[in-house]
């Protein structure tokens, strides 16, 4: 059994749930969420918190933690939101809103236009900030994933899309080249 998957969820205030068979259905203050659970788990409500039990324990702990989790998730996602920050580093590299969609210049001949998915929404603090935000935190993963590859930091000089916090490993570069020009 997993002792992640022990531990009930408490529903904060302004949070239902709805549990058929299967899917579950959270609604909150920020919006509603709803997803399929494999039929394995068992997932009740008692006393105001959500409780995620197996049947068996046919090596079941890694699906049962992983549900509790997702419905964790889930909760949180409703109440409170998710929100990943992006970083654009580099000389003329900029970041701007336009409409709902976000476009960046960062060394292309022509500026990339990102359009968010549903319930994903972005903002744009000074010219270099992004910030990814949505009740859904895979879709906020995601969003902010598709946005970093688009120019990924190089490691020689920094430049690029970066979470904000996220430590870069600078290479040194050529040093062998430098010295066979001085003979």
């Amino acid at each position: 059994m997993s002792r992640v998957g022990k531990l009930p969820i408490d529903l904060p205030p302004g949070v239902a749930v709805e549990i058929r068979e299967n899917e579950v259905t959270v609604k909150g203050p920020k919006g509603e969420l709803c997803r399929s659970f494999d039929p394995k788990m068992s997932i009740a409500l008692e006393g105001g918190a959500l409780v995620v039990s197996t049947g068996s324990r046919d090596g079941l702990g890694a699906l049962h933690g992983l549900t509790r989790s997702l419905l964790a998730n889930m909760v949180d996602g409703v109440s409170k939101g998710y929100e990943k920050l992006l970083e654009v580093v580099g000389v003329g590299y900029r970041a701007q809103k336009v409409g709902e969609k976000l476009v960046l210049q960062v060394g292309f001949t022509h500026p990339v236009e990102v359009s968010p998915a549903s319930g994903i929404s972005f903002s744009v603090e000074g010219t270099n900030r992004i910030k990814v935000a949505g009740i859904d935190k895979e879709a906020v993963g995601e969003a902010a994933a598709k946005i970093r590859a688009i120019r990924r930091c190089d490691s020689y000089k920094g430049k690029g899309v970066k979470y904000v916090g996220e430590t870069l490993r600078l290479k040194a570069g050529k040093a062998g080249r430098a010295a066979a020009k001085k003979k």
